[in-house]
């Protein structure tokens, strides 16, 4: 079965620790919520997300916008939650030593904790996806896409579990999907060109 390229970013995204904040002691009880923690004159993490969201659009770099990218990506990692991006880490961890179940288990009470924070569901997707379960792995990127419908890691592992599946009309539209959000990243121009393609011979 061959695996698009940009599978590799989804299984990065999943290996990517999401930082303590500040080093805060689990047993001081929750963090302050953001609205309430930001400095006077500072910017809302809802707004920089759609900000750089606009720029991502905009730009025809692509070291640029894989820069861009790379800061959305971080921001989703950051749960606000010590005790939840605590549970990320372990997960990651578990995942390099390919503790699979453990990991599992990590994702799991991360989806109970904060069912609101997209990354729990979008790493649980991705795990599933390396554990050859795709219909769980559609099941959360369709979680990850209620919440935050910008996501465009999880709109590439949907595309990619799409084409898999011989699903191509679909996987194509996903592709477009992507593209709309992230324009100038250069695989999923290919994979969409290669789609199209293909679709077209079909109907000839």
């Amino acid at each position: 079965m061959r695996l698009f390229r940009f599978a590799g970013l989804i299984l990065t995204s999943l290996l990517a620790l999401p930082a303590l904040a500040q080093e805060q002691d689990l047993t001081t009880g929750p963090s302050a919520p953001p609205s309430e923690a930001m400095a006077p004159g500072s910017t809302s993490p809802q707004a920089t997300t759609a900000k750089l969201l606009d720029s991502l659009k905009r730009e025809r770099d692509a070291d640029k916008a894989r820069s861009i990218a790379s800061q959305l990506l971080s921001g989703w990692n950051d749960s606000g939650s010590a005790t939840v991006n605590l549970l990320m880490q372990w997960a990651a961890k578990s995942v390099a030593e390919k503790k699979n179940a453990a990991a599992l288990d990590f994702l799991d009470r991360v989806t109970l904790l904060d069912p609101d924070y997209v990354e729990g569901w979008n790493k649980r997707a991705t795990l599933h996806y390396a554990m050859g379960d795709p219909r769980k792995s559609m099941s959360d990127i369709q979680q990850v896409l209620q919440r935050e419908p910008n996501h465009f890691a999880a709109i590439a592992g949907m595309a990619t579990i799409l084409t898999e599946s011989g699903e191509d009309e679909l996987a194509l539209k996903a592709w477009e999907r992507f593209l709309a959000i992230y324009p100038a990243e250069r695989d999923a121009q290919e994979n969409m060109t290669k789609l199209s393609e293909k679709l077209a011979g079909n109907r000839t």
